[in-house]
């Protein structure tokens, strides 16, 4: 707090002065100059030492003694201005567009960091999405030993502070990625808030636990982690696994349905498409305040369903709650004849082209769409068979890419569980002209289309409820407007329906 001692000192020597020594024109008496001179020269370095940034200018503080001949104020302004904390985070600035890599808690945490801090310097690259809470619950760096996540934390990132300045020094993008409800650790310790099966926690066939998504206290316990990373200086959260366990309609489990009882009982597919869509909205609510961008990872075919039956994923509406949606569109994560590809694997340029057409019919829709920024595939997939999977390398990985770009999405982050990236391969590849123009043709074709079936349905809405207006209570109009709309013979009720 500012002292005021140096202001009252100024009064008591401004009214000796005046008492003892001021002629009528306010000039000290001959002799005060060199006093007046020490005495302002010591005021002023005590108010520098407070650190007084409000001293007045010779200009502005000036007062002339004839103002309503009132004797000189000598008193400085009371406004005090309070700095604002300096941020002890690294500073970082959104690239041209995201192209980022995963990086596992130890790879960033050991050896390999320095090996990916330069794949991103020398080619054009410029993101790591850096594991903060893993596939199996861990929180990679070690917390503070009152912080209720402690026990969850382990030291795998022994400095994160340290982690976070060498990616700002290379102006690496650094995004936090969460595991949300896929979670071992907490599921062992809190059976409660997961899913059993007779007296055990369930897993599925890998030995991995989920926990409840319909439960509050597991949104919370994953949004302190969010913080946290938030806190250390991370620009973005990426939330994965934001989902039921896959095919969880087909399980009988217990489990508490939380808030969502009643609408589990009546619609159960409809329950759990609700409570991960609300979990979503109220992450993104809670992180506003910190100013960073959040997004979530997707099954790729969830946009081809409008519901997904078990896991609770709909495309259109988390999309709608986050800032960026990254679905995952591997090649090798596709069935035979999925979305028109005979072998997917096989084609990954094709199977890329084709996905994005799919998420354009539903991003389109949207007021407000995210950014679209898909996971792409630099592994191999030597599980699918011979003749079903190719070794993917250069030239895969860059298929995907161009499929990307030339259908208008700049962003992508690639994926390899063991982080080791292909090396060589051009991250901006050359594009072909004639096709971006042609989708671009395809994609304002398309945007009409949306728009002419949502005002149609919006006058259809219109009209049923104007003729129930005017029909209500009033039996004489009802006769007169049933016999306006007979319909023609000729229509069916089809070519009258909205798709």
């Amino acid at each position: 707090m500012k002292k005021t001692w140096p202001l009252m000192f100024i009064l008591l020597l401004t009214m000796s002065l005046i008492i003892s020594g001021c002629n009528t024109s306010g000039t000290p008496v001959s002799g005060s100059d060199e006093q007046v001179d020490q005495s302002s020269s010591e005021i002023n370095q005590e108010e520098n030492m407070e650190g007084n940034e409000n001293n007045p200018s010779d200009e502005e503080g000036e007062v002339s003694s004839d103002q309503n001949n009132d004797p000189v104020n000598t008193e400085p302004s009371q406004t005090v201005e309070v700095a604002e904390p300096e941020d002890p985070r690294p500073v970082f600035t959104y690239p041209d567009a995201v192209r980022g890599i995963y990086v596992t808690g130890h790879s960033a945490g050991g050896e390999k960091f320095s090996t990916l801090v330069q794949l991103l310097d020398s080619s054009d690259l410029n993101a790591m999405v850096i594991d903060i809470k893993d596939d199996y619950g861990n929180i990679t760096f070690k917390m503070d030993e009152d912080s209720p996540l402690y026990d969850s934390s382990k030291p795998i990132i022994k400095d994160p502070k340290a982690m976070l300045q060498t990616l700002s020094e290379h102006e690496i993008y650094p995004i936090a990625r969460i595991v949300v409800f896929k979670d071992t650790i907490l599921a062992q310790k809190r059976p409660e808030l997961s899913f059993v099966a007779g007296s055990q926690v369930w897993k599925n066939n890998r030995g991995e636990a989920f926990v409840n998504p319909f439960l509050k206290e597991v949104w919370d316990y994953n949004l302190q982690v969010a913080k946290a990373a938030v806190e250390l200086g991370f620009q973005e959260i990426q939330f994965d696994y934001v989902r039921f366990p896959e095919g969880f309609e087909k399980k009988s489990l217990q489990y508490s349905a939380g808030d969502y009882q009643e609408l589990n009982g009546q619609d159960p597919v409809q329950a759990r498409i609700q409570a991960v869509t609300d979990f979503v909205a109220y992450a993104r609510q809670e992180l506003k305040q910190y100013d960073v961008d959040v997004s979530v990872d997707i099954f790729g075919y969830t946009v081809t369903l409008e519901d997904t039956p078990g896991i609770g994923q709909n495309f259109k509406k988390i999309s709608s709650n986050v800032d960026v949606i990254s679905s995952m569109i591997y090649p090798s994560h596709w069935g035979p004849y999925n979305l028109g590809v005979p072998k997917p694997d096989l084609d990954p340029y094709q199977l890329v082209a084709n996905y994005v057409v799919k998420e354009k019919e539903q991003l389109f829709q949207l007021e407000n769409p995210p950014v679209s920024r898909p996971w792409i595939q630099d592994f191999t997939a030597r599980w699918l068979g011979s003749g079903n999977y190719r070794v993917y390398g250069k030239a895969e990985v860059e298929a995907q890419i161009q499929a990307l770009n030339e259908a208008g999405i700049s962003e992508f982050l690639v994926w390899n569980a063991a982080n080791n990236y292909t090396p060589g391969v051009d991250y901006t590849p050359p594009l072909n002209q004639a096709r971006i123009d042609e989708i671009k043709l395809a994609d304002e074709a398309l945007r009409q289309q949306i728009l002419q079936e949502k005002e149609a349905q919006e006058a259809a809405e219109q009209q049923a409820t104007e003729g129930g207006t005017l029909n209500e209570g009033d039996p004489e109009a009802e006769q007169n407007q049933n016999q306006e709309q007979e319909p023609d013979q000729n229509e069916t009720p089809e070519s009258n329906s909205v798709n």
